[in-house]
């Protein structure tokens, strides 16, 4: 159990946050669902907001409950690096990237880059942690000679 913690917890704050940010682009959708995503400059806001919102859900919980964790914290994985390309790296560079408007701040560059990106970064991190414990299973079918002891 004491060998498990760090991951169980690594588990629980990832499935939360990605649980909670998914209800929220429900609960609060001008702000955080398509209204959001219409700000940001990405297609289709009214279609792929409630997609994410749904999926960030269904992996958060998946990835709270230990059930297909791996497969889900690439889902997790996916969305985060989107949320970062989308929002964060225009900050780094101190303009639009393509559609992707630039968040209006004091500063930018690296060091603004870093700080407001320190949460995506901590979930990108963490759902790689799942990815490599939990494994992915999706598309692997058991062999006939693989066996359940190593």
């Amino acid at each position: 159990m004491r060998r498990d913690l760090p991951m169980m917890l690594i588990r629980v704050i990832v499935g939360l946050v990605f649980l909670l940010e998914g209800i929220l682009k429900f609960v609060l959708p001008g702000e955080l669902g398509a209204g959001r995503f219409a700000a940001i400059g990405l297609p289709a806001p009214h279609i792929f907001a409630p997609l994410v919102g749904g999926l960030e859900i269904g992996a958060g919980l998946a990835v709270l409950l230990d059930f297909y964790a791996g497969d889900a914290a690439v889902v997790l994985l996916a969305i985060i690096l989107t949320a970062l390309i989308t929002t964060k790296f225009p900050i780094l560079i101190g303009r639009p990237l393509g559609p992707f408007t630039l968040a209006k701040l004091n500063h930018y560059g690296v060091l603004s880059f870093f700080h407001e990106a320190r949460t995506d970064l901590c979930m990108i991190f963490c759902a790689l942690a799942v990815i490599v414990e939990s494994g992915v299973r999706v598309g692997r079918r058991r062999r006939w000679y693989q066996s359940d002891v190593l």
